[in-house]
């Protein structure tokens, strides 16, 4: 007998969830170049990425010119404007976890110390703050049974789904992509390889959350339509 009910596919719903990044002292600070390069050595994965994703969940950057926070303290705290736009550059989205991404902090750190041979110091009340993350996921209770609702879907989607499912999800995933990607692939390869290619060259790091949303929207209906 027809329920009226749609059947879950073969390979599953997509759960839309939401989430919300917060914020966690870690009662370690550094004052000079030299002790924020010491410190990054052993400080929590999660700081790291605090630093430099958690800037997009505020609705204003702390200083548009540069992309993280450890960029914004060199300017703002040690007045090393071109240090700050050496580690501004970095892209997150580039090294395939977080100690990669550390060890690339300390590479520019530590050309910066033996270019300059000086340590720069902050003023008193100055100091770096290290701040880590953690993640609260929301279950929205809505999902997707059909890839061609995801133009819609993701255009309604608030900025903190959008954080979970296409920044968030790469450190979640094994191939470390996007969940959207993950969900495509698992159902049919060869037949949105394509789409995934395009979703791959949207970089979230450079714009506002609003920004990637609209550009994966625009993907999906320019491979699904309105």
């Amino acid at each position: 007998m027809d329920t009226g009910r749609q059947s879950a596919p073969p390979w599953g719903a997509f759960a839309i969830k939401d989430c919300a990044l917060v914020a966690i002292a870690t009662g370690r600070r550094a004052r000079t170049l030299l002790e924020l390069r010491d410190e990054l050595r052993t400080i929590d994965p999660a700081s790291i990425y605090f630093h430099f994703w958690g800037g997009l969940l505020r609705s204003t950057f702390d200083d548009p010119r540069f992309h993280n926070g450890f960029a914004i303290w060199a300017d703002h705290g040690l007045h090393d404007t071109a240090l700050a736009e050496r580690l501004s550059v970095i892209d997150p989205t580039d090294f395939g976890d977080m100690e990669h991404l550390r060890a690339r902090l300390i590479e520019v750190i530590d050309d910066d110390l033996a270019e300059t041979g000086l340590i720069p110091t902050a003023r008193e009340g100055a100091e770096f703050d290290f701040v880590r993350s953690q993640i609260v996921i929301f279950d929205t209770d809505r999902r997707l049974l059909n890839p061609a609702e995801l133009p819609g879907a993701v255009a309604r989607m608030s900025r903190t789904s959008i954080f979970y499912h296409f920044v968030d999800a790469r450190r979640r995933t094994p191939d470390s992509v996007d969940d959207f990607t993950t969900w495509l692939i698992d159902m049919d390869r060869e037949g949105f390889q394509d789409l995934c290619v395009g979703l791959a060259s949207i970089d979230p790091f450079y714009g506002s959350l609003v920004e990637t949303r609209e550009a994966i929207s625009g993907i999906f209906r320019d491979f699904f339509g309105e």
